[in-house]
């Protein structure tokens, strides 16, 4: 380990100007043994700096490399394992713990030794030394290896001192004067003897010869002493002298103390006095305007307001601890208390009154004055009161019981005045609505009497009961007519210009009804608004949640005298979840009849014609969506969505009319049926709603009420397809499916699509059905006989064998061709057509289109019939009576013939 150490302070250390004073061989713990050392040092000019480095041994030879260096400064702790132990693991603590392994615990020692006198030389750091040996944490180590490694090198360090520059230089010049001294060290060493001899002996002679001067020195010391002492007594005496002067400063500065206090309090108080001045003091203009004020004129009422203001600040200032002692505060609170109740009686009582007198006031009414449905303002009332705004918030800040009171009182006398004016405001709007149907009637029965004998006998020979989807009396009779096979061209004119009064009365009805409707609303919408935004304003109800403040009441002592504090406002809790419902309630009381009333409207306009509905529906959703829109929580609001679930079940419940209408249709069985009154009714009411529901808000409504309704017409249809007995059922299904396809082609309605092909479909089928059951018959025989031919072949008979089956041979085929010669086929033709004719209505005017079609269905059969007997019979030479052209010239002559 020496010759490990002289290399290292010969290779390493001494170019680096360092000292090497401990060495230990280790490796790390927990891993791969590849050794290292770990080196004290420090360096040999001052300030004097000291690490630990860790030299490692090169891998490309066997000289040594530094690797790291600590300062001994960073080291925080050192960790010997165990005190008691050899155990040659250790722990060394700077910016992370770093892990060693000793190759002996000895050298362990050692090194733990070295850096424990070198931080107590160089450093005095608080280093924690963990687990060593107190041992060897002294100035002296045991002798043994640890004293060669460590011992030596330190008193070596001890006794070292550098040489001064001077001292260089002088013993440079001296070895320059004795050149031999290397060559003869032993006569240069008695040369610097002789000559210290020399120097000894010039200083022994130099103190005898200054000890004179010892005396004198002697003496002036003596002289000094003396001096001293005398200036030591001075000293004492002004010590005394400057204790007495500090006693006195002592005693000024605690009377300025007491001084300084004195004013403080004096300013604190000042404070305290200017506070409940500033604070609590009433002017007498103020007291004189709540004791005595003018709540009737506008100078009045400012100069209450102000003082109620000012007496509302003086009642809630926050008073500070111990203000309420004080027999003036006391007094001041009582004098406020006072004129508050007092001012509140005096408010109470004004607004009192003029709220009876306005709920009394016995101006024109309503009913008075039927030119014109409005309903009168209320605006110069509210203008007026409104000036009485902010007493009202001050009341309702000071006396809840009083506003809650004044609340009360306006309700009650505000109720009573809108009954009265609302009640006749609807008097006036049922009786404009009952006068414009009583008209109608009236023009209706003006209709000759031999028409409504006509029509009665009409509807009740052939319908039984009407299916029409109708809204009114008017309505019914116009579409009972449609159903009837009379020819009768005087009869037809007489209903058609009884149906045309009887329309032209329904839409001018509908159309006043619903002018009238709109007046309505929009009379009252403005009103219930007003009224609300009055009540917020005046009664200070905003539209949110809030907490009362804090209100200042005196309360009294036990001996029932003087008020001592102001109680908080807890005993003043919410009546209400929030303002907001406060103002529902308000407008729900004053207004209570508003709903009974639109109720009694809508149920009259629905007696009067329950097509009145739509109309309303469509009026009623678009002032809810526009109330919504202003406050979706106003009473407004609120009572026209729950007018209008009524609105909405009315309508509902005329739909569900309409649809049992249909459900208890009867027909004739004499009669032909023709286009079904509820067809045509449903036709007329499609129409009538696109107009009315035209950007309406509740199109989704309408659009629901159409799929029942004309699901409803396809079922009853069908229904009274199956029951006609002189009609066939495809003539019915037919013309009445055509029927409902034109009407809803042309209205376009996107909800009514599928139904609208699903029309389509079902006409062409039935139409295509209906032509083939017809043709049937004209060629009876011949269709038979080649059904027959069919049927072989379909059993398994070959096509040119056919002929050879004795009911289908050939002979057969010609006497069956023979009984339809061309002038049969044109009798049998003539005679379809005329059938086709008596089976179709007029109305729908399908009479050519049927023909056509049967046309092309009998040319169809023609060129099927001589496929087979091209196929079946061929080289026979058999051919039909008649040609293509022959049946084309048929068709078109009895078509123009007739």
């Amino acid at each position: 380990m020496t010759a490990i150490k002289h290399a290292l302070q010969r290779d390493i250390f001494t170019p680096n100007d360092e000292r090497l004073l401990g060495i230990v061989n280790v490796c790390k713990a927990g891993k791969k043994k590849k050794n290292c050392f770990l080196c004290a040092t420090v360096t040999t000019e001052r300030p004097v700096q000291v690490k630990v480095v860790k030299v490692k041994k090169s891998d490309k030879g066997d000289f040594y490399k530094r690797q790291l260096a600590w300062e001994l400064r960073d080291l925080t702790e050192v960790d010997a394992k165990d005190a008691c132990k050899e155990n040659p693991e250790f722990d060394l603590h700077f910016e992370k713990v770093y892990r060693w392994v000793a190759s002996s615990t000895a050298e362990k020692n050692s090194f733990i030794s070295c850096i424990w006198k070198l931080n107590q030389r160089y450093l005095r750091k608080k280093v924690e030394f963990v687990n060593v040996s107190p041992q060897l944490l002294e100035e002296s180590v045991p002798s043994g290896e640890s004293q060669s490694v460590a011992g030596g090198d330190e008193d070596a360090l001890d006794d070292y001192q550098e040489l001064s520059t001077r001292e260089e230089q002088d013993i440079e010049s001296m070895m320059e004067m004795c050149e031999y001294a290397i060559s003869n060290a032993e006569g240069f060493a008695e040369q610097l003897s002789r000559e210290l001899q020399v120097l000894d002996v010039a200083n022994i002679q130099s103190i005898m010869a200054s000890e004179k001067q010892v005396n004198i020195l002697m003496q002036l010391l003596d002289e000094a002493l003396s001096e001293v002492d005398t200036i030591e007594g001075k000293l004492s005496g002004y010590e005394e002298m400057l204790q007495s002067v500090k006693d006195q400063m002592d005693q000024i500065s605690q009377s300025n103390r007491l001084i300084q206090i004195s004013n403080t309090n004096n300013g604190k108080l000042l404070d305290e006095i200017q506070f409940l001045v500033n604070y609590m003091d009433l002017s007498k203009g103020h007291i004189r305007a709540l004791q005595d004020g003018d709540l009737s004129s506008p100078k009045g009422i400012e100069a209450c307001i102000n003082a109620s203001e000012a007496l509302l600040q003086c009642m809630n200032v926050a008073l500070r601890p111990g203000h309420d002692k004080l027999t003036a505060v006391k007094q001041q609170l009582l004098l406020f208390s006072e004129l508050r109740d007092t001012f509140a009686r005096r408010l109470t009582n004004h607004l009192n009154n003029v709220f009876v007198y306005q709920g009394h006031d016995q101006s024109s009414t309503l009913s008075q004055h039927t030119a014109e449905l409005t309903l009168p303002k209320h605006n110069p009332l509210h203008r007026d009161l409104l000036r009485y705004a902010k007493l009202m918030e001050w009341l309702k800040n000071t006396h809840r019981e009083k506003y809650e009171g004044l609340s009360r009182t306006y309700v009650d006398c505000m109720s009573r005045l809108y009954e009265r004016e609302i009640k006749d405001f609807f008097e006036v709007a049922k009786t404009k609505m009952t006068g414009a149907a009583k008209e109608a009637k009236g023009k209706f029965a003006t209709l000759p009497r031999k028409e409504s004998a006509l029509k009665q006998e009409t509807e009740i020979g052939l319908h039984g009961s009407s299916g029409k989807l109708t809204g009114s009396t008017s309505s019914l009779n116009k579409l009972t007519v449609q159903g009837s096979n009379s020819r009768r061209s005087q009869s037809s004119s007489l209903l058609d210009m009884g149906n045309m009064s009887a329309s032209d009365l329904d839409v001018a009805d509908r159309t006043k009804f619903d002018k009238i409707f709109e007046q309505v609303l929009s009379e009252l919408e403005p009103l219930c608004l007003a009224e609300q935004d009055f009540i917020s304003k005046f009664f200070k109800l905003q539209q949110h949640p809030t907490v009362l403040p804090p209100l200042a009441q005196p309360e009294t002592e036990e001996d029932g005298n003087m008020p001592t504090r102001l109680p908080p406002q807890s005993e003043h809790r919410q009546s209400f979840s929030s303002e907001k419902d406060l103002v529902r309630l308000m407008m729900n009381k004053i207004f209570q009849s508003i709903e009974t009333e639109l109720n009694s409207l809508i149920a009259l306009g629905d007696k009067i014609d329950s097509f009145n509905s739509l109309y309303m529906l469509v009026k009623m959703s678009h002032h809810v969506w526009t109330a919504e829109n202003v406050d979706p929580a106003s009473y407004l609001s609120t009572t026209l969505g729950n007018v209008l679930v009524t609105v909405k079940r009315n309508f509902d419940k005329c739909m569900l009319g309409q649809i049992r209408q249909m459900e208890e249709v009867k027909i004739s069985k004499k009669s032909k049926v023709g286009i079904l009154s509820f067809v045509t009714g449903f036709a007329e009411f499609a129409e009538l709603a696109e107009t009315i529901f035209r950007n309406a808000e509740r199109r989704g409504d309408l659009d629901k009420a159409y799929v029942k309704l004309i699901t409803a017409v396809f079922v009853n249809v069908e229904k009274v397809a199956n029951e006609s007995q002189k009609t066939p059922r495809d003539v019915v299904m037919m013309e009445n499916f055509h029927h409902i396809f034109s009407t809803l082609s042309g209205l376009k309605i996107s909800c009514l699509d599928a139904e609208r092909r699903e029309a389509k479909h079902k006409y062409t089928d039935h139409l295509q059905s209906y032509v083939i059951n017809s043709l049937g018959q004209p060629l009876e025989k011949l269709n038979n006989f080649f059904e027959g031919v069919e049927a072989r072949v379909a059993q398994g008979v070959r096509e040119e064998e056919v002929s050879y089956q004795l009911a289908f041979n050939k002979q057969e085929l010609r006497k069956v061709i023979k009984e339809y010669p061309g002038k049969e086929v044109k009798k049998g033709l003539d005679n379809l057509y005329k059938k086709v004719d008596k089976h179709l209505c007029e109305e729908e005017s399908l009479l050519q289109v049927v023909w056509h079609s049967m046309q092309d269905e009998f040319i169809r059969q023609y060129k099927h019939f001589e496929g087979l007997i091209g196929r079946c019979y061929p080289g026979s030479g058999i051919t039909m009576e008649f040609t293509i052209g022959d049946m084309l010239e048929y068709f078109s002559s009895i078509a123009q013939s007739h």
